[in-house]
């Protein structure tokens, strides 16, 4: 099935927009899934995805050996730059194509089947990775808290069972329906900003000592074993760059959003501006608070922050901000699995997936696509198995989150300024601005990606190997292998106009 590019005329753009099931089925699918997100659920959606207290908190022992307070505090300021002209290309794309896709129906669209198809496992692979890394981020705080409260000391093996505890949780709720979903992302937004609040406010008042401005901007420490800063630097860069992503949630989310051409767009902006604002004071207010350095990075909790809490604010006041983490760790957990779903739906109708006829199928009763809910958390469950074994499996987690999604965001934008004036754009729009930021995306994930799949840490041994480039190869060669099973059945339909093409989809829902 061919792909060509939408040309634009002057009377289609001087047309008022159309309304979005209209737009999904010119854009060749039937509507199945309830439009029951407003603008700000959708916002919530990625803002929640993103989650600073999720992403920052459990990468910050990471940063603390990968350059420390230095590389943090100012790579988290330098990766938001670039991180808001990827959200703010996307954001551009989303608004001409807001299907539950995303980027792997934009890239078909803009740059053909194949482009799409690799597109969408890359992005698949990605989401699955934040789901595991998001989850048992979640179970180490949850252990952190157990050894705080009563003495439990918690091990690889106790740890990976909260894991899969909370994958179930998050995939029982995300059973119920879209609106459940919607309620509790809108829920974690404030959750989120008040728990950020209530981090930096205690840390600034309740200790007798906080570090300089000096030490917190300034400051570098590598523990990871290599000679050159430089590259430590860059390896420290994981940290914002894993916490800064996941916002293409509000585009898997078009298809249940009202006015998702515009309300999706915007939902991908604000929540990575909001993000990178809260995650700096987050940061700030965790590296001024730091009593014991040393301390902090072996801490028995085996989660650092923690460790600042205990030495800042005594026993109770640590345990009431790792509820407070632990809670927005959940929120973020569920809306990952919540667009992973989204994604897997998506790619299965366009017969993408081994067994794509299960993945599609949705929910008559919740509209949700539940097969692909259970997928992508057992699939999360088995990309965490290396934690039983490897100490560092939760950075190479992390990179595999990051070295999946990135480069899914990146090959539409590519294939959108490859176009040139054939892209139509939708309501929202860069305008001029459109190609010089697009170009700095593409050239700024292109350095992450190949960055990120760099050892983190020397010597390089079985347990301290990066294995995110091994889930990369494997994910990269079972798409190829299943191309030349799937490439005749794949590809997302021209239209939906004739009875038979909708009684088809129709089967999908039960």
């Amino acid at each position: 099935m061919s792909r060509t590019t939408r040309v634009a005329s002057p009377r289609e753009a001087e047309q008022p927009p159309q309304d979005e099931e209209s737009r999904l089925r010119e854009l060749g699918y039937r509507p199945v899934l309830a439009h029951r997100m407003g603008g700000f659920g959708n916002f919530a959606i990625s803002f929640s995805a993103i989650s600073v207290l999720s992403g920052c908190m459990t990468l910050y022992g990471f940063g603390m050996g990968s350059g420390g307070p230095a590389v943090m505090m100012w790579g988290w300021t330098g990766v938001g730059v670039f991180v808001l002209c990827v959200a703010l290309a996307l954001a551009e794309l989303t608004s001409a194509y807001p299907t539950s896709g995303a980027l792997s129906h934009m890239a078909d669209r803009l740059g053909g089947r194949r482009w799409g198809w690799y597109t969408g496992w890359l992005n698949l692979l990605g989401l699955l990775g934040a789901i595991a890394g998001v989850d048992y981020g979640a179970a180490l705080f949850t252990g952190a808290f157990l050894k705080l409260q009563w003495n439990i000391t918690p091990t690889p093996v106790t740890t990976f069972l909260i894991f899969l505890g909370i994958l179930l949780l998050h995939a029982l709720l995300n059973l119920f329906g879209v609106r459940l979903v919607g309620v509790l992302n809108s829920i974690s937004v404030w959750w989120h900003l008040a728990g950020v609040a209530a981090v930096v406010g205690a840390l600034a008042i309740v200790p007798d000592r906080h570090r300089s401005p000096g030490f917190v901007f300034t400051e570098f420490v590598d523990e990871t074993g290599w000679a050159n800063p430089f590259y430590v630097a860059a390896v420290g860069l994981l940290l914002a760059q894993y916490t800064l992503s996941g916002y293409d949630a509000s585009a898997h989310f078009s298809e249940e959003t009202s006015n998702a051409s515009v309300s999706a767009a915007k939902g991908i902006v604000r929540a990575v501006w909001a993000s990178w604002i809260a995650g700096f004071l987050l940061l700030a207010g965790l590296t001024f608070a730091i009593q014991d350095y040393a301390g902090t990075t072996g801490t028995a909790t085996g989660v650092p922050p923690a460790q600042i809490f205990l030495d800042a604010l005594g026993a109770d006041g640590a345990a009431v901000l790792l509820l407070v983490v632990i809670v927005a760790q959940l929120f973020c957990g569920n809306a990952e699995v919540a667009a992973a779903s989204r994604m897997v739906f998506a790619f299965s109708r366009d017969n993408a997936l081994p067994g794509s006829t299960l993945w599609r199928k949705v929910s008559s009763r919740s509209q949700t696509p539940v097969p692909a809910v259970w997928l992508c958390v057992v699939v999360a469950a088995v990309l965490a198995l290396p934690s039983l074994h490897s100490a560092t499996a939760y950075g190479a987690v992390a990179a595999v989150s990051v070295i999946g999604i990135m480069p899914s965001y990146a090959i539409p934008v590519y294939l959108r300024l490859r176009a040139g004036k054939r892209f139509v754009p939708g309501p929202w729009s860069l305008g001029r601005w459109s190609r010089p930021i697009g170009w700095i995306a593409v050239v700024w994930v292109a350095c992450v990606t190949v960055l990120f799949c760099l050892p983190q840490r020397s010597p390089v041994t079985v347990d301290s190997m990066n294995y995110a480039v091994i889930a990369l190869a494997v994910v990269l060669l079972l798409a190829t292998v299943w191309w030349y099973v799937a490439r005749r059945s794949y590809g997302t339909p021209s239209s939906y106009g004739t009875a038979r093409e909708e009684a088809e989809i129709a089967e999908g829902i039960v």
